[in-house]
Order: structure tokens, then sequence, then C-alpha cells
């Protein structure tokens, strides 16, 4: 399962697959900039915790709890998921500026963990 990840304000890379796992559509962008193949707003994290998050690193590590816990509650959006990654490789494209603590990685991180 080969899972890339990238800014949604980054540009396309020919031939990849993009799929966007963030629950709004990112701000100031066009539908044709963000070159997205599917949007799969079922599997980012809910309202409420990205409201509580509000990317807060002090926060991180109690996030990344309770969207694990959200995902193991989501049996048919991960499903949904893993039938695009077996159609082939993809790109998670997410609109956080942290490339380190963000929602995309730690969904990637628990695809590969499950």
């Amino acid at each position: 399962m080969e899972i890339t990840l990238r800014r949604v304000y980054d540009d396309p890379v020919p031939g990849e697959r993009r799929i966007l796992v963030e629950r709004l559509w990112p701000r100031g962008l066009t539908k044709e900039k963000a070159a997205i193949d599917l949007w799969l707003k079922e599997v980012s994290p809910s309202q409420d915790l990205r409201r509580w998050f509000q990317h807060d690193p002090e926060k991180w590590i109690e996030f990344q709890e309770r969207y694990r816990a959200e995902l193991d509650q989501n049996p048919e959006g991960i499903a949904r998921l893993r039938e695009e990654l077996a159609k082939g490789p993809v790109t998670f494209v997410y609109a956080a500026s942290d490339p380190e603590r963000n929602s995309a990685r730690l969904l990637r991180e628990y695809l590969l963990q499950t």
C-alpha cells in the first residue's frame, strides 16, 4: 500500500491520484487548481474534533487518540478508502500547514498499522 502525503496547495505530480482527506474544502483553492480525484471527507476528523484541536501542538497527543477512536468507529469510511488503495498508489492531500502534525499523516499511519 503506497500512500504519499502532500499539501493540497502544492502542484500536482503528473499521474498521481489525489485524495482529499479534509472535512472542509481548502480555502482559496479552485477545483481545477486542487486537481482532486476523490474527496473522502468521511474519513477526516469530525467537526467537533477539528474545532477542539485547532492545530494546537500541545493537543497533538490527545488528538491522535481521539482521531484513532473515530477511525475505529468508521468501518465504512475505512473500507471505502481501502478500496481506493487497492487500485494502486495514492496521494493524500491535506490543507494543514504543519507537515508533521496533521490528520492525513495520522490517517496514513492508521491504515498502515491496521
